[in-house]
């Protein structure tokens, strides 16, 4: 575990009991399922989480832009007074989360495991120098398996990462209002990662 000022960590789960996400998916009804936002931004209208929490929102219209070099899978946000042992340090009842699995824009990228760990070190280096607060990031490497049109029936193995971050406070409207903080400084987090992976791609495609 690498651990950071915002409690930010990262670690790979990829072993065979642990979860992995096809891509595209649904839902077993196939009443919820995958959205491809950067391709089709108007579709974040029919996320219903993103309906519900404006910072989500704001969030997915960030990672999922032209200029990003990730891209959106799946999310969720929730409120709870249910928190673990490990918890306890932020001296807090409550805490308000989300998550965001999201993957390389570039389809190259989604099956190098060196680069998923490159990202999720990146992400807790610069969290690391944001001001200390009653935050939490995580940040999983996970399997997962992308099925494109092009290879048939047959999907191609990679990776996402499912990135937590958390709020803790004394109620929901506290905790929300340090998630909402938290999210942010994640945000610009992925901003600045962006900026530099784009940067790499560019200089190698004019080599």
């Amino acid at each position: 575990m690498y651990h950071a000022d915002v409690q930010a960590d990262f670690s790979v789960e990829c072993g065979a009991d642990n979860e992995c996400l096809e891509i595209p998916w649904s839902s077993g009804d196939g009443l919820v399922r995958y959205a491809d936002l950067r391709r089709q931004p108007e579709l974040i209208d029919s996320i219903e989480e993103a309906r519900n929490f404006p910072e989500l929102r704001e969030f997915l219209k960030m990672v999922n832009a032209p200029t990003s070099a990730l891209q959106s899978a799946k999310c969720d946000a929730w409120f709870t007074t249910e928190l673990n042992a490990e918890e306890e340090i932020f001296g807090a009842p409550a805490k308000f989360g989300s998550y965001v699995d999201v993957i390389f824009a570039d389809a190259a990228s989604r099956s190098a495991l060196s680069t998923h760990e490159h990202l999720a070190r990146d992400l807790v280096r610069l969290l690391a120098r944001a001001p200390e607060m009653p935050a939490a990031a995580e940040f999983l490497i996970r399997r997962a398996w992308f099925h494109y049109p092009s290879a048939g029936r047959q999907p191609i193995e990679g990776f996402y990462l499912t990135c937590y971050v958390f709020g803790y406070g004394s109620d929901e409207e506290q905790s929300r209002k340090l998630w909402d903080i938290a999210l942010k400084l994640f945000a610009n987090a992925m901003v600045q990662i962006s900026a530099k992976l784009r940067a790499a791609e560019t200089g190698q495609h004019q080599l």
